[in-house]
């Protein structure tokens, strides 16, 4: 798992499942008490992602709620988003919302 920032973004890449959960788990702490504004989580390049990951990031989302923030993910592929219907973690999370070409 490689975990970079880019200023109020976290991005992550690689794996994302229960051996990298501490690692990210930490990173989004560190990154929600560095920024005064909302942090986006982006999964665009994570290759694949389980349930124990997703987890961690709807305790995250709800933590930053907890603050008056915002953590929106961004990038969900289609198999990430059925595992959150599915587990459903889906109404814990915040999406991105991506505008449709008309």
């Amino acid at each position: 798992m490689d975990i970079m920032t880019d200023g109020p973004t976290l991005v992550l890449s690689g794996d994302f499942d229960v051996r990298s959960t501490w690692e990210v788990r930490q990173a989004i702490y560190d990154h929600l008490g560095g920024h005064d504004r909302d942090v986006v989580v982006d999964l665009s390049d994570v290759d694949t992602c389980d349930v124990t990951a997703l987890k961690v990031l709807a305790v995250a989302t709800r933590e930053a709620s907890r603050e008056g923030r915002h953590l929106t993910l961004r990038g969900c592929g289609p198999a990430v988003r059925r595992l959150l219907h599915l587990s459903h973690l889906m109404r814990l999370v915040e999406l991105e919302r991506v505008a449709t070409p008309a």
